[in-house]
C-alpha cells in the first residue's frame, strides 16, 4: 500500500493546528504565572516573535510526522482510532515525556509541573492523532 502523502498533510495540518492551540493554551494560559517566573529566575527574556513563529512551525511539521507515523502502521494494526492513539503515544513518549524527564533529572521542571504537563500533552496528542487520522486515507 502506498502512502497518501497529500492526506498525511492535510491531516498533519489539522492535527498540529490542535497541537498549537494546546500549546497556546498550557503555556500562555494555564502555566503563565509559571512560565514567567522560570525565565525571570534564568535570567532569560520572554520567547519574542521569533521564537513563537518558531515553535509554530515545527509543532506543524510535528503534526504531519505523527500522521505519516500514523500511516505508516497502518498496514500492521489496520485503519481507525487504535492505530491513531498507538502512533499518539509513540509520538507523546519521544517529544514529551523524554524531554520532561530530562528536565525534571535537571531540575528544570519542578515535579508538580511535571505532572501537569505530561497529563496536558497525552491528551493534547491523542486528540490532534485521532484527528489528523481521521482525514487520512491510502492512496
Amino acid at each position: 500500500m502506498k502512502i497518501n502523502f497529500g492526506r498525511v498533510l492535510l491531516g498533519g495540518l489539522l492535527a498540529g493546528l490542535i497541537m498549537n492551540i494546546g500549546e497556546y493554551l498550557l503555556n500562555d494560559k494555564v502555566l503563565a504565572k509559571e512560565m514567567s517566573q522560570f525565565f525571570k529566575k534564568c535570567g532569560f527574556p520572554l520567547p519574542g516573535t521569533t521564537f513563537i513563529v518558531i515553535a509554530v512551525v515545527i509543532t506543524f511539521v510535528l503534526g504531519i510526522v505523527i500522521v505519516a507515523g500514523y500511516a505508516a502502521i497502518r498496514p500492521r494494526f489496520g485503519p481507525g482510532p487504535k492505530t491513531a492513539l498507538i502512533a499518539g503515544l509513540f509520538a507523546w513518549f519521544g517529544v514529551v515525556v523524554y524531554g520532561n524527564v530530562i528536565a525534571l533529572g535537571l531540575g528544570i521542571i519542578p515535579t508538580n509541573m511535571f505532572a501537569l504537563v505530561l497529563g496536558w500533552e497525552i491528551v493534547e496528542y491523542l486528540l490532534a492523532t485521532l484527528a489528523g487520522a481521521w482525514l487520512y486515507r491510502e492512496a
